[in-house]
């Protein structure tokens, strides 16, 4: 059999932090993501998507936003089935009492956490209910009895080697401890699989369809699974969904000529309008370097990126000659001595590499001595 293993769409999240305009882009993208999951169901002929938890950023989106997300996996037109994970629990009021889940024949928002057997397949969901919960959501399973038809888990929760993660606890033996073929789970943003003792990847996060913030590496993407008979292997195809580019840049400056390097890496941003680029800097800000930083300023608006940010707060003026030489002569002796003697060695060499290296040493001695009087 194959179906396609989605989770984590998120949809309605705010984004706020990225500004209006950013955001309002943001959330079209899951959107449009999300037909593009469709198409990557219809394209691979996938029997039925499994949606492992979290549609939703909470209960209170807007319900034509429901209505439309309900739309786009409609028109799928093979089965659909759909758990609620902990941003969008089964609750009064939640978004599944919205009539276009029962208005869809082919979509079925799970509610009981018993089997749903098919015809070459047996389903074994696990619904939530509630937002916390130190429970496993699993525990309830036991397929080891069944010799025929394929088992596959649905379930949403941290794996138990999460550091830190003690919500919905998943064990990191589920596949084996359940009789499970395959364990499609939601909740963490990242694609990543677990293998069995045997070696075979039996469980997996797909992922979200579309990269919800900075910081998950791996995302914007669904599974296709492959499962030829009971016991057998999967085999997963993770399938790029996402558009937006989330980028974090964490840069040192240590010596002349990297802000002029930073500077040309942004040139080689492909896709500006579909990046959200967040830059950190720190280090030295070398006198002859200046002119790139607000170059770099300068192209970050003219390139028109979908969001960006630059932090320079921790980025310090490298001293003025004159300033190191009062310095130098405020340090205890023996750091005196070293200090000018990599002021002359910098001195005799002020281009070359070993020049830089001893500039890149004294700079090293300044912050350190800075850092020790703060």
């Amino acid at each position: 059999m194959k179906f396609l293993h989605t989770a984590d769409w998120q949809m309605g999240m705010k984004a706020e932090s990225l500004g209006n305009k950013a955001a309002e882009r943001v959330r079209k993208a899951r959107l449009d993501a999300a037909q593009r999951v469709i198409q990557v169901a219809k394209k691979n002929e996938a029997e039925m998507i499994l949606f492992a938890g979290d549609m939703f950023e909470d209960n209170a989106v807007d319900r034509s936003l429901v209505r439309k997300t309900g739309e786009i996996l409609k028109s799928f037109g093979k089965p659909v089935f759909i758990i609620p994970g902990n941003h969008d629990p089964l609750v009064p009021g939640s978004v599944w009492e919205h009539p276009i889940w029962k208005e869809s024949k082919n979509l079925r928002v799970i509610q009981t956490a018993e089997p749903i057997e098919r015809e070459n397949c047996v389903l074994f969901p696990c619904p939530f209910k509630e937002k916390h919960s130190t429970k496993n959501p699993m525990a309830w399973i036991d397929a080891r009895q069944e010799s025929e038809r394929i088992c596959i888990g649905l379930a949403h929760g941290n794996v138990e080697n999460i550091p830190e993660a003690k919500d919905f606890p998943i064990p990191l033996d589920a596949p084996s401890r359940y009789g499970l073929d395959y364990v499609a789970l939601g909740h963490w943003h990242s694609y990543k699989t677990y293998a069995d003792k045997d070696e075979a990847k039996r469980m997996a996060y797909c992922g979200a369809h579309e990269t919800t913030k900075f910081g998950e590496p791996d995302s914007g993407k669904v599974v296709l699974v492959k499962i030829a008979k009971r016991g057998a292997t999967p085999i997963l195809k993770p399938i790029p969904t996402g558009k937006l580019d989330w980028q974090t840049w964490e840069e040192t400056i240590r010596q002349p000529g990297e802000l002029k390097a930073l500077s040309k890496k942004l040139d080689a941003v492909s896709q500006p309008k579909s990046t959200l680029l967040r830059i950190q800097l720190e280090g030295f800000l070398i006198l002859e370097d200046q002119v790139h930083l607000t170059e770099i300023k300068e192209k970050l608006e003219a390139r028109e990126f979908l969001y960006h940010s630059l932090n320079d707060d921790e980025l310090t003026p490298s001293p003025a000659d004159h300033e190191w030489n009062e310095w130098i002569e405020t340090l205890p002796p023996v750091f005196q001595f070293a200090a000018k003697k990599l002021q002359e060695q910098a001195a005799q060499d002020p281009d070359g590499g070993e020049g830089l290296i001893t500039k890149q040493a004294l700079l090293l001695l300044f912050e350190l001595h800075k850092n020790t009087d703060a």
